[in-house]
């Protein structure tokens, strides 16, 4: 992994940077190491310590966070280099004053304390709470059983280099006490595992039932210029996707949706919909396309020129209203 110290740097004394184990647990956060290895290499090289990424420009980092998801994420990773950088470009080095800074939690503070500052804090992911859960055989289902499984991580934590026993729990879990058929006769804690020796690991941990996840619907607008630039429309710092530019729209509601058009023109309704899923909801949105004169003045939103639109840089859900619209202006 890119942000890994490897053994032979760890022999010679050499710790893990601090800026780089940050960055990847914030992008590691609800998404997978394969879909964060890239746009960390990205970062790293655009970026490569805590002072650049103060210095950039917002719309430059929400640009190049554009897949990872959850962009709440990006503005905090923002708030946070910045307030590092403030204080002279280092980052504290106790679980408790990390906590202190913008847009890290206690499973981040952890991480970072441990990793690269060698603090013997407990950390707790989803994998690690698949391991304990395991060992000892807790079978009170999530998300009540967290308290009993954090305390139980913690009676495992060793003093001595707790970076490498977090990094092991977690890739144990990644990798052998997997949530599906986990590799009992490959793994090292298979002799003090409860749970396999009464032959239910593979059901554990339990999960509370979760509520069925509403439908929203709503409309994009997606306005192409007769000279190739785009009507796109930044979205409010609050909220989902906030701070991202868009296509203007209406709300998101479990109601039939009602909008204007952002500009004057021949709107029409694209065939097919964009179909998408938040964490909690599902997203339906309808979109309206239009070519649009030379001298449109637009209501909502600004034409961003052909030459520095990059589909790429949109949120999914947007890119996906972008794709379904591209193929209705291909046919025109």
């Amino acid at each position: 992994m890119p942000w890994r110290v490897g053994p032979a740097e760890r022999k010679a004394g050499e710790r893990s940077d601090p800026y780089r184990v940050w960055l990847s647990e914030v992008m590691l956060q609800q998404t997978t190491v394969a879909a964060v290895r890239d746009p960390f290499r990205r970062f790293t090289e655009r970026w490569p310590d805590v002072a650049a990424l103060a210095a950039a420009e917002d719309g430059e980092v929400m640009a190049e966070w554009a897949g990872l998801g959850y962009y709440a994420r990006a503005r905090n990773l923002l708030k946070c280099a910045r307030a590092v950088a403030a204080r002279g470009g280092r980052f504290p080095e106790t679980r408790d004053a990390l906590l202190l800074l913008p847009g890290i939690g206690p499973y981040t503070a952890a991480a970072i304390a441990a990793i690269a500052f060698d603090e013997p804090a407990t950390v707790v992911d989803g994998n690690v709470e698949r391991v304990v859960a395991r060992v000892f055989a807790v079978e009170t289902p999530l998300p009540a059983a967290r308290p009993q499984l954090a305390a139980l991580a913690a009676g495992l934590t060793p003093d001595a280099r707790p970076g490498d026993f977090a990094q092991a729990m977690m890739d144990l879990g990644a990798t052998i006490c997997t949530p599906r058929n986990p590799a009992c006769g490959l793994c090292p804690l298979r002799p003090a595992c409860a749970a396999q020796a009464a032959g239910i690991a593979a059901n554990l941990p339990l999960k509370a039932p979760k509520p069925e996840k509403p439908t929203r619907r709503g409309i994009a607008f997606v306005g192409l210029r007769t000279d190739g630039a785009v009507l796109l429309e930044r979205r409010p710092d609050r909220g989902l996707l906030g701070g991202m530019l868009g296509w203007p729209g209406s709300d998101w509601a479990e109601t039939e949706p009602v909008s204007r058009p952002p500009a004057p023109g021949s709107w029409q309704p694209i065939p097919g919909e964009v179909r998408h899923t938040f964490t909690h909801f599902h997203l339906r949105l309808s979109v309206m396309a239009a070519r649009l004169p030379l001298d449109t003045t637009p209501g909502r939103g600004d034409f961003l020129p052909c030459a520095a639109f990059r589909p790429a840089s949109l949120p999914t859900v947007m890119r996906k209203a972008h794709d379904l619209a591209s193929a209705a202006f291909a046919d025109d």
